[in-house]
């Protein structure tokens, strides 16, 4: 249950019950919630085109410069949960609002930088403020709309979170192309400013919402949760760096320990009828656990299918950051267009939308290989760019659906924590695809031709696709 309020805080802990019908949510207001999600995303990427120029000017090395991009993914990535958690408990748009806030703010200090280390501390405090703004958005769909209207809205999330990475290679490249004022690389950061003060100016359109009752805080499960997500990330963003040594591989036996310990904390705190950053019980909706099994599989190869493509174009090729991103605007106008139809598609076809994105998917990455294999070391660039076409209209159907079906089955008080897990397997599985495409990649390139590497690569994508179309049998109605 939710309830709406305006910005002050409540007098009380508990909240009223809401309303038999959702207050709605109108154009302006989600628009106004997905810029800020956009935001969260472009700033994923936005900063890897500049890091040259970063390096330049701030004498980084090419550790700090590691941590400039993945300092922003493990402070966000770890605060998801937690973050949808407390909108659930104080209300999603005050969340929304601190968040936004202080991503506006962070963004600000991060185009400040006067050295590398004070831009790695802005970044890990910008990738927090992330993490506080993102669960507020879907929950407040979850909790504002139904039917078509629900559908809509999370089709236009899906395609903001499917555009958002394309575009910050993109847009990062030509910012720092054009050198707006003579600021250089400072301008990937500083554009999020204007942007965040307007959307803030027009926060209190968006409806507010919370959980019924308040929520309680889980210290234990809290700190099980940070330590098993602390041991994973190391792996994930480490591993490229330090070559994967023994010890790194033993943290995660220290992490499956810490969720086996999760677990069983979660169950007993809910079967004692406390408040569990987790809800076994939420959980374990068949939409949910198949949901969340088909996502890991889609974003892994989504992450991969980025990083391999940026490796190739602008090693092989030698494009820059402007012209690789530019490479991927078929990708864009493709996912964009064909997300607008999803909610009638799925209407129509059901869970079966997702079996028809990976059929698209699998014969979009088998159509690259062959021509990379054909045409190289000059292929059809025009065939290449349809092939991404086609990779981002098979990404349109199936993103969107999984969205829809993973938060289905979730009640509006516990949506915020619905929306933290969602993004959290999200984020874990697209920069988990990326680690491992690419060190895959690159460990073959070393001894097989570029070719052979890309092709062998786009095979395991394609083993990747058909994963998700064998959960997709299974999945039930997004609807």
């Amino acid at each position: 249950m939710t309830k709406h309020e305006s910005l002050p805080p409540p007098k009380g802990p508990e909240a009223t019950p809401e309303p038999s019908a959702p207050a709605g949510l109108g154009g302006i207001a989600l628009v106004v919630v997905l810029t800020g999600y956009a935001l969260s995303i472009v700033d994923a990427s936005i900063v890897n085109v500049a890091l040259t120029s970063i390096s330049d000017d701030l004498h980084g090395g090419p550790a700090a410069l590691e941590l400039v991009v993945s300092g922003y993914g493990l402070t966000y990535a770890l605060g998801l949960v937690l973050g949808g958690r407390l909108g659930d408990a104080f209300g999603r748009r005050r969340l929304y609002a601190y968040g936004l806030a202080a991503f506006t703010v962070t963004s600000a200090l991060c185009g400040l930088a006067p050295t590398i280390e004070f831009l790695v501390v802005a970044r890990l405090l910008q990738g927090a403020a992330a993490a506080m703004l993102v669960p507020q958005v879907l929950a407040t769909i979850q909790a504002a709309t139904v039917g078509q209207a629900r559908a809509r809205a999370i089709g236009l999330y899906g395609a903001t979170a499917g555009l958002g990475m394309v575009i910050g290679q993109i847009l990062g490249g030509l910012l720092v192309s054009l050198d707006i004022a003579g600021i250089g690389w400072r301008a990937v950061f500083a554009i999020n400013v204007p942007i965040g003060v307007a959307a803030l100016m027009a926060v209190r359109r968006v409806p507010a919402t919370r959980a019924g009752t308040r929520p309680r805080f889980d210290p234990l499960g809290t700190a099980l949760f940070g330590a098993t997500m602390v041991c994973v990330l190391a792996v994930v963003v480490a591993g490229p760096e330090l070559g994967w040594p023994l010890w790194l591989w033993s943290l995660l036996a220290v992490a499956a320990a810490g969720a086996v310990a999760l677990t069983r904390v979660e169950r007993g705190l809910e079967a004692r009828g406390g408040s569990p950053l987790l809800s076994p019980s939420v959980l374990s909706h068949p939409g949910m656990r198949r949901g969340l099994m088909a996502m890991v599989p889609f974003s892994a190869g989504f992450g991969a299918f980025l990083f391999v493509y940026a490796l190739i174009a602008q090693g092989h090729f030698g494009f820059g950051g402007l012209a690789s991103g530019g490479g991927l605007a078929p990708f864009a106008v493709a996912f964009f267009v064909v997300a607008q139809f999803t909610p009638r598609i799925a209407a129509a076809l059901g869970s079966r939308i997702v079996t028809l994105g990976a059929v698209v998917q699998s014969a979009s990455l088998l159509l690259l290989a062959l021509v990379l294999w054909l045409g190289w070391p000059h292929p059809s660039l025009a065939l290449v760019l349809v092939g991404i076409g086609f990779f981002g209209a098979g990404a349109a159907l199936i993103g969107p659906t999984l969205f829809r079906t993973i938060l289905a089955d979730v009640p509006s008080a516990q949506a915020g924590m619905g929306s933290g897990v969602l993004v959290t397997s999200q984020q874990m599985a697209t920069a988990l695809g990326a680690t491992v495409g690419g060190t895959l990649y690159i460990s073959l390139d070393g001894s097989l031709s570029t070719v052979s590497a890309a092709v062998l690569v786009l095979a395991l994508l394609v083993c990747s696709s058909v994963t998700v179309l064998m959960i997709s049998l299974k999945l039930p109605d997004p609807s």
